[in-house]
Order: structure tokens, then sequence, then C-alpha cells
């Protein structure tokens, strides 16, 4: 519809790369001193009015100025803000389920649009896809931009009527001063080796749902089953997502954040390890499904508590937003480096050994985050 080629979308994608990785530092402070609901309904408008410029099918530069302004939208004015809100929103004992729900809310959520999108799509061609103009395409596509642009703006209005408009900082004791913009909540949270463990945590529970993009591939490329079932079998990971990162949150709120955590890698690295066996044949779909089902819980109870380990942890409220920066820029690292690293191990040994090495490498990130986990409880009960 854009008449592009991939190194020019790819070159789109990067730059919001470049940009999201300054973002989650930079983000940090400005969620410290600015309201939540004002830096979220902020970000959630201007993201909203670049669909409105995607609409209009611009040119190559154009694309690359405007995924570099949804990395500066999404991510600074958006990540930490979002972050802060839902501690907020958890009070002292809540941590868990906010986490949790937030995750799994956001994993539903992205599940009902892509459908939505989908149905969307094919409603607006005239007939079948296949038959379809190339203008009639691109008519149905600009609608599948205006209900994301759509949906966007809606939610921009109900952060502005729902989210507390809270004002930042202001813990007793605590010097961080909410009028001024600076670096201290970085400062002091680099300081913290309870954060430099969340942050490990994070970027070996990350590398593990980077992997979950490689459930479709090794269905089909290496367990024999057709498109139709590799697809099912990748969406079924969607759909864990959400009951097992609002389980764990629920779970966590009981046991501590960091335990739930430990037992999310121990079952991460047990269904890892059982694809990497080679136990798994063509065949019996069942024992696919299972080992899948086993490692998806894992990843994604990870996912839905990882950031609770902010309060346990101790981290002031008021340094929230910068203590989330300085774990985003480290935790979300397998964004870099899990798909050149996936890339090569699957080049290198084609069909299931290539799979099992990746889902070796990932057991191995799942025992590196146990450890981490391990000594994120030691640490913070040390303190």
């Amino acid at each position: 519809m854009f008449g592009i080629t991939n190194l020019e979308l790819g070159t789109a994608f990067s730059l919001y790369g470049i940009v999201a990785m300054v973002a989650y530092f930079a983000g940090g402070p400005l969620a410290d001193r600015f309201s939540a609901r004002r830096l979220m309904a902020l970000a959630l408008l201007a993201t909203g009015l670049g669909g409105i410029v995607l609409a209009g099918f611009p040119p190559p530069r154009t694309m690359n100025v405007l995924w570099a302004f949804w990395g500066m939208t999404t991510i600074l004015l958006f990540w930490a803000a979002m972050i802060r809100a839902t501690r907020e929103w958890g009070g002292r004992s809540q941590q868990g389920r906010a986490y949790g729900l937030l995750d799994g809310g956001r994993g539903l959520l992205a599940a009902l649009v892509a459908s939505v999108s989908v149905a969307v799509f094919a409603a607006l061609l005239p007939g079948e896809a296949s038959s379809a103009t190339p203008e009639e395409r691109a008519a149905a596509f600009r609608g599948v931009i205006w209900v994301f642009t759509g949906i966007t703006l809606g939610i921009a209005v109900l952060v502005w009527i729902l989210v507390p408009d809270s004002t930042p900082g202001g813990e007793a004791g605590d010097p961080h001063d909410p009028e001024k913009l600076s670096l201290s909540g970085v400062r002091a949270a680099c300081r913290m080796p309870a954060v430099w463990l969340q942050a490990v945590i994070v970027i070996c529970a990350y590398a593990g749902y980077k992997a979950t993009d490689d459930f479709a591939l090794l269905s089909r490329d290496a367990l024999g089953f057709d498109d139709v079932q590799a697809s099912g079998i990748g969406t079924l990971a969607f759909w864990i997502r959400a009951a097992a990162a609002v389980a764990a949150g629920f779970l966590g709120d009981r046991l501590d954040a960091s335990r739930v955590i430990a037992g999310g890698f121990a079952i991460l690295i047990g269904g890892c390890l059982l694809i990497a066996s080679g136990v798994l044949v063509p065949g019996p779909a069942w024992m696919l499904i299972a080992t899948i089902v086993t490692a998806s819980v894992g990843i994604y109870a990870l996912r839905g508590v990882y950031f609770a380990l902010l309060a346990e942890g101790a981290v002031p409220l008021a340094h929230t937003g910068s203590a989330a920066g300085v774990v985003s820029v480290l935790g979300f690292t397998p964004d870099v480096f899990m798909g050149p690293l996936m890339g090569v191990l699957l080049d290198n040994s084609p069909g299931l050994p290539g799979h099992q090495h990746v889902f070796a490498a990932v057991a191995g990130f799942g025992a590196i985050g146990l450890l981490a986990a391990l000594a994120f409880r030691r640490v913070t009960r040390a303190e």
C-alpha cells in the first residue's frame, strides 16, 4: 500500500527503537515530575494524531519521522508514567495484582484489537482479498488505520477521566523536590543493588518473551504441523498471557513478587529444557501443546509481576519513574540482540536442532534470572 521496500520499513522501525531506548531513560524523571494522567493522556493524543498522518500513506522520509515521533510519544511520555500510575493504583498491599492486571489486560486487549482489525479489513474489501484492486485494498487498510487511531484517541479521553491527577513526590522524609526536573531519582535508583538485580531479571524474562516468536516456526518447520495448525499453536501463547499474568499478580500479593518470579523462572527453564532435550518429535500434538503451555505460563507470569519488584525492593515512590526507566533501558535490550541470536542459531543448525539451541539459550537466560531473583530476595531482606 505504501510502495516501500523492506529496508525502508525496517529503517523506520529502527528509528523508533533508537528513540525508544533513549526515551526509556529520559522518561523516568518526567514521570517523577509531572502527573501520570497528564503525561499518559498527552502521549495517547499525540500518538493518535500520528495515526492521522499514517492514514495519508506518507512517503518514506515522512514515515521515518513519524516512527521516531512515536518512539517519543509511546515511551518518553507514556511508559514510565504508566508504570508509576500502576504502582500508585496498587497501593501498599496489591502491587502484584496491579501489575498482573496491567500485563494481562494489555495482552487481552491486543488480541481483541488485532481480531477486530482483521474483521474490519475483511469487511471493507468488496469481495475476495485475492481479487481486490490495489485501490480497494488501500481503502480497506486505511479503515484499519482509522480503527487504531480512533481507539488510541478514545483511550486518551478515558485516561483523562479515570486516572487520578496525583502530584508526584511528597513522600515523608523524601528530599526529592517535585517542582524540579532533575536526575536525582536516576542517581538514587542507580545506587540501589535491588534495581540492578531487577534489571537482570527483566532482561532474562524478556529474552524468554522474545523466544515465543519461535513457537509457530518450531511447530511448522521442525515438527510437521501445517501453516494453520502452527498459527493456532503460536496464538495459544497469547491467550495464556492474560490468565498467567493475572494469576501471578494475585499470587505475588500473597507470596511476594520475587518468590513468584523465582517460580516463574523455574517453570520457564523446565519447559525450555523439554524442547531443547529433543523429547519433542513430529507427531503427538499434545506433547508440543503441553510444553508450549508450560513455557508460556512461566514467561507470562514473569511479565505479570517483574515491575512489582519496585515496591518490594523499597524504591521510594517519588523515584518510581526514574527506577522504571533504568530497569527498562537495560531490561528490554533483548529487543536488540534476541532476533539476531535466534537467527544465527536457526541458520547454523537447520531444522529441529536449531530450535533446540534457541530454547537451550533461553533456559540459560532463565537460570541467570533465577539466580538474580534469589539474590534480589537476599539483598532486600538484608536491608
